[in-house]
């Protein structure tokens, strides 16, 4: 029930891109005479629990970390799906061309990367006006106005779109690795295409290397690209790849089609990375069952296979968490007011959240369920809560994800049937796009944060919302399902999105803790989102590339733990 001009001043915090902890005389009094730090219940239902001693950066650090541009490689080329920039012909005037720019995430945080190293990004070319501003050789200069590296434009047709991106990256890869076996629809020419688009995309950068460049590909779509560009370039190019979603058992890989294919294809590479341990043992462990000529070293991280040593790291990824810190400081009371009154929220609810795209894997259904059982056993709450789910629509089509988002509504619809009054829904269900001063004033506003996937990578999602939270007094609810709880879940509150009673037990937790409690949990969890943010993830890359590119360090030697990146 907080309103903005209720709140105390916000929680100041430098730019960890210049220090590797926060300014600890910058914190509020009750941080700093505290003296212990207080944990959050992390115990899951199944009455195990999370690391409640687990941070390293509840301590002090005594090193600087290398700044970004001090290990950027010299030569570096970027390969995604995704573009930086999208070329659009402006409807509003014949002729005219826009350009979308990069707004947030890795790619906003790779572009000033490539300009510092005026590098090379090959992507696909989706958009309409693309191709007007490219030379013969698919290329334009970016960013628009300073034109300081190469932007490589790759062609997909519609049947190649189709299956190569809908079809084999996200009906096979995407569900096979958030375990959703089930799901998996191999599809005949969705492989073929797959592979193809892979050839077509490690032919790209063989025309872009020199012989001492670094390769860096994102993602689940490029699999087997590493060993075809292996094939392509000298041994003195490194090839790295980071994979941004879960990596499944082997008893859940088993149903991949062409399975070893992707893991040789993975092999290619000198350096693969993984958001967390879990992820990056599970591979290792899928070599070892299915690649019967690999010899996996378990206590270096490394596997040696064709020739090649690939060494497999985990470094969980962050965000630009000073920037939504600031967009989240501009917000006022106007913002909010104008998001109650387009939605019907009465102002002054405690607001729960859920922003999330439209997926399977986010356990939006389970959420609601969950929601619905927290209104049943506590009436009291009605007329005074209200749950705001902001999804994205995601993949329409693909059938899932057309029905996952007709349940949901249907979902939705019956719950606010049942609880609703004639000035009150339960649950503020929309689909808008929002932009980000809103979103921000969202997140500030909220009183709980819901992150409840079923799997996922990380959750970006809960490290923006602590970030937005400037006067550390909501609760993160958070999925032990998600990357991200490796990191966080020791001071979140934890859930267990297919447990409905413990979920619903834990929204109603959340809401009736003192709020000195929740300002302890708030104060180390947003610690370490800005340390951990995305600046601090890129050079954490970099530094393990430099080991690689620069053979400084031997990796059969050197023991695993000693090998992890600079923190």
């Amino acid at each position: 029930m907080r309103n903005f001009e209720d709140r105390g001043p916000p929680i100041d915090r430098r730019d960890v891109s210049t220090t590797n902890r926060t300014d600890t005389t910058s914190r509020s009094p009750k941080e700093t005479n505290s003296g212990t730090t207080t944990t959050g219940d992390s115990t899951t239902p199944n009455g195990s629990n999370s690391d409640t001693n687990s941070s390293n950066s509840d301590t002090n650090s005594s090193t600087k970390p290398p700044d970004v541009s001090d290990v950027c490689p010299e030569s570096l080329i970027v390969v995604s799906n995704r573009q930086p920039y999208r070329h659009e012909y402006d409807e509003s005037e014949e002729g005219s061309i826009t350009v979308d720019e990069p707004t947030g995430g890795l790619t906003a945080g790779l572009d000033p990367v490539l300009c510092r190293s005026n590098g090379t990004w090959i992507a696909w070319g989706d958009g309409d006006a693309d191709e007007q501003v490219t030379d013969q050789n698919d290329c334009v200069r970016v960013p628009p106005d300073e034109e300081s590296y190469t932007l490589r434009r790759l062609w997909l047709s519609d049947e190649a779109v189709n299956s190569y991106y809908y079809g084999w990256s996200n009906r096979v890869l995407w569900p096979l690795c958030h375990g959703f076996s089930h799901l998996i629809d191999d599809r005949p020419g969705d492989l073929e295409w797959y592979r193809t688009i892979n050839h077509r995309f490690a032919s790209a950068v063989s025309e872009h290397v020199s012989e001492n460049t670094v390769v860096w590909l994102q993602d689940y779509h490029l699999g087997f690209a590493p060993k075809l560009i292996r094939e392509r370039v000298s041994d003195s190019v490194t090839i790295a790849h980071f994979w941004h979603i879960p990596w499944p058992s082997p008893e859940t890989f088993v149903n991949c089609p062409e399975g070893k294919e992707l893991l040789e294809g993975l092999l290619g590479n000198d350096l693969l990375g993984f958001h967390v341990d879990r992820y990056a043992d599970l591979f290792l462990e899928c070599v070892d069952r299915f690649v019967e000529n690999a010899t996996v070293h378990r206590s270096t991280r490394t596997v040696s296979y064709d020739g090649n040593t690939t060494r497999v790291v985990a470094t969980p990824m962050g965000i630009d968490a000073s920037s939504y810190a600031e967009e989240s400081e501009a917000t006022d009371e106007s913002h909010w007011k104008s998001i109650c009154s387009r939605y019907d929220i009465p102002r002054t609810n405690t607001i729960g959240l859920g922003v999330d795209r439209l997926d399977y894997t986010k356990g939006i259904p389970q959420r609601l369920t969950a929601i619905e059982t927290f209104f049943d056993r506590n009436p009291e709450w009605r007329g005074q809560f209200t749950f705001v789910q902001k999804a994205t629509p995601s993949r329409t089509d693909i059938p899932a994800y057309e029905q996952l988002g007709e349940a949901v509504r249907q979902q939705v619809d019956r719950i606010n049937a049942r609880f609703g009054a004639a000035d009150w829904r339960p649950i503020v269900y929309t689909e808008d796009i929002l932009p980000q001063d809103e979103l921000c004033a969202l997140y500030r506003r909220a009183d709980v944060m819901v992150v409840s996937p079923v799997n996922d990578g990380m959750n970006l999602v809960a490290q923006e919302y602590l970030a937005s939270s400037i006067e550390e007094e909501g609760a993160l609810l958070l999925s032990n399902r998600a990357g991200a709880h490796e990191t966080l879940g020791s001071h979140t509150y934890t859930i267990a999105p297919d447990q409905p009673n413990h979920f619903a037990n834990t929204i109603e937790r959340a809401l009736t803790t003192a709020p000195g409690e929740k300002q302890r949990r708030m104060s180390v969890l947003r610690d370490r989102v800005f340390e951990g943010n995305l600046e601090s993830w890129m050079r954490d890359q970099f530094v393990e590339i430099q080991r690689i590119h620069s053979s400084t360090d031997s990796m059969d030697e050197r023991p695993n733990e000693q090998q992890s990146p600079v923190s």
